[in-house]
């Protein structure tokens, strides 16, 4: 999510490159962040090959704030 919070869209390929996953995993990953709604997916053909390309949604972006939020609060109360 974080990747895609800091870039406009990411495609199928680039995503599975710059994480070093297995196709499988990676679409098992992005199709529970889709099913929450977190981001979109956008399907479309490069050269007719297929490309498939992500961006994250409102709901996405307001979640991945949370998070860190939460993590924030959790290193915070470490060092209190």
């Amino acid at each position: 999510m974080s990747i895609l919070v800091a870039n406009e869209h990411y495609d199928f390929n680039s995503l599975k490159e710059l994480l070093e996953v297995t196709d499988g995993n990676l679409a098992s990953n992005l199709k529970s962040l889709e099913k929450e709604g977190y981001m979109t997916v956008e399907k479309s053909f490069v050269d007719r090959k297929p490309n498939t390309k992500y961006r994250k949604t409102t709901k996405g972006q307001k979640a991945f704030e949370n998070h860190l939020a939460a993590l924030e609060n959790l290193i915070k109360q470490q060092y209190k």
